[in-house]
């Protein structure tokens, strides 16, 4: 063991004397103790404290109370005598919703790849990065209006609407499940002769599948309540109901019925989704299909 000697002329040995230099986490100051969660928490914590002033109210005098149960009133119980033309309207916005979620797949995924630092070079990574920023920057309401401008008021509207915006999601959430990826695997199946897309294949695919399906499935359920959204600006769907039910005085009810049907997809869409990622996480087992 190696010594040193103080001042004093007493023998220390090496750990004793990186103890002394090296002071535990309790003898620093608190701002050095602060981890990143803690720094995080506390600015969240400063912004909530700073929006306290949203929750002002019109200052006028007003019933809540009341004036939530005269809508109540009109709300309930729902009027089931729209229930079909609802329905026929709501397959329409299930299919655009079907369409848009299957274009944005196969957009995606080449996206995602120039997007993850672990599969391209950095300034790919830079530009496929910003143009997904952009993407996600504009919302599915405001897609619509330029949509409708342009192919009219129609449901084509609606899946080219849907389809930029979910692209700039879906592209985001694949490029990281591509980035968790162990790339050790992929690397070894080119080093013993694989093509990239055979490396893809049986190296890289297996990893991210899980994720890759998960993400769509719950893209599909978030473009159905999108769907019915954007039907307000005349991108079609149920949305286009809900305005007109939204703008009579006395349609609460019928209203009640439309949100009723959406939440009955939006359900089953949940329901149907978790049952296919426990299949296919009970398939793949967690791990890749390969072993090298």
């Amino acid at each position: 063991m190696e010594h040193s000697h103080d001042k004093s002329g007493t023998i220390m040995s090496k750990s004793e004397t990186e103890v002394g230099s090296n002071p535990s986490p309790s003898n620093l100051p608190w701002y050095n103790r602060l981890d990143v969660v803690s720094v995080t928490f506390l600015v969240f914590l400063l912004a909530v404290i700073s929006s306290i002033g949203a929750l002002e109210g019109s200052g006028r005098d007003l019933d809540y109370l009341a004036n939530l149960s005269r809508f109540l009133d009109k709300f309930l119980p729902p009027d089931v005598s729209v229930l079909d033309r609802t329905l026929e309207a709501l397959l329409e916005t299930f299919q655009i919703a079907v369409m848009a979620t299957f274009l944005a797949l196969g957009i995606s995924l080449p996206l995602a790849l120039g997007a993850a630092h672990n599969l391209a070079p950095s300034w790919m990574v830079a530009l496929t990065r910003m143009a997904l920023n952009v993407i996600r920057t504009i919302p599915s309401l405001l897609w619509a209006l330029l949509t409708v401008v342009i192919v009219g008021s129609n449901s084509l509207a609606g899946v080219i609407a849907l389809t930029f915006y979910s692209v700039g999601y879906l592209g985001k959430f694949f490029s990281e499940a591509f980035e968790s990826t162990d790339m050790k695997i992929t690397h070894a199946l080119r080093g013993i002769g694989a093509k990239p897309l055979q490396a893809f294949q049986y190296g890289l695919w297996p990893q991210v599948k899980p994720l890759i399906w998960s993400h769509s499935l719950w893209m599909l359920e978030y473009n159905v309540r999108s769907a019915s959204i954007i039907g307000y600006v005349g991108a079609g769907g149920i949305g286009m109901h809900l305005a007109l039910y939204a703008d009579s005085p006395n349609s609460w009810d019928k209203f009640c019925t439309v949100l009723l049907c959406i939440l009955v997809v939006v359900t089953f869409l949940d329901m149907l989704g978790e049952s296919i990622r426990l299949r296919i996480k009970k398939r793949t087992g967690g791990k890749s299909a390969v072993k090298v």
